[in-house]
């Protein structure tokens, strides 16, 4: 139905209480909810049909799994292209955190294996790190990444840290992961390299490990790609006049 748009005189007051019968006219700059919405999605729709809670965690997910994937873990394809729906119907419609854990093992070392656990209290205290790090003994798993909702208590940080030398326990804030980083526009492709291909490029430009520049073990794409201390990283950057541009960084 055509909508004829009236504008008001400065001049004229009105008064703002005073009733008025729904209509097909219009008066510019006071238009009714119904029609300023009309054709923009809902919320819901906006997230797929997920609540706010399961949005988050679907996001999250994603993040993990193709994280996962480009540390040279074997990630399911059902993870990898999850969708909304097939989210909802794996998980339900408020997804349990615990249903949410993950067990990978790298493609070339089917004994380097990985848990994902999702604690769900908001602060994770020394407690749940034991139960996790009892799980990873049972199945002979070294490797961890917890998923937390909020943060990690001052004497779990400590648990963890004491652990090292037997397991190695990373930890993500929820909001850490609601993107992939590496998708970003700005950010170049980082690859890590192999033992054998850090050794081949030390070999090949005479170089000692204290001559490449560096990277940060809390750099957020070292952390992503779980980059140990004497690991190096292969980065590629577009280049106008050369097509690419690759450096190299040592995480120190």
């Amino acid at each position: 139905m055509e909508k004829t748009i009236i504008k008001t005189p400065n001049n004229i007051t009105s008064n703002p209480y005073r009733s008025r019968e729904r209509s097909n006219i219009m008066v510019a700059g006071d238009i009714e909810m119904e029609d300023a919405n009309e054709g923009v999605p809902s919320a819901p729709a906006l997230r797929g049909g997920l609540t706010p809670d399961a949005s988050r965690l679907f996001r999250v997910y994603k993040t993990v799994s193709a994280m996962l994937n480009k540390r040279g873990y074997m990630v399911p394809r059902d993870m990898r292209e999850m969708t909304p729906a097939l989210f909802t119907q794996k998980f339900g419609e408020h997804p349990s955190r615990e249903a949410l854990t993950i067990l990978v093992e790298k493609a070339d070392d089917e004994t380097d294996q990985l848990f994902v656990f999702f604690p769900e209290d908001e602060k994770v205290g020394v407690k749940p790190i034991k139960v996790y790090t009892d799980r990873m003994k049972d199945e002979a798993v070294t490797n961890s990444i917890l998923v937390l909702r909020v943060d990690i208590t001052g004497y779990a940080k400590q648990a963890v840290q004491e652990m090292s030398d037997s397991c190695r326990i990373e930890h993500f804030k929820e909001a850490e992961l609601l993107v992939d980083i590496t998708e970003h526009t700005l950010v170049p492709e980082h690859q890590v390299l192999s033992p054998n291909e850090k050794a081949e490029l030390l070999k090949r430009y005479r170089l000692k490990e204290t001559q490449l520049p560096r990277i940060q073990p809390n750099d957020p794409v070292a952390r992503y790609y779980g980059m140990k201390r004497g690991q190096v990283v292969k980065i590629i950057r577009p280049s106008e006049t050369a097509g690419r541009y690759v450096t190299y960084r040592i995480c120190m």
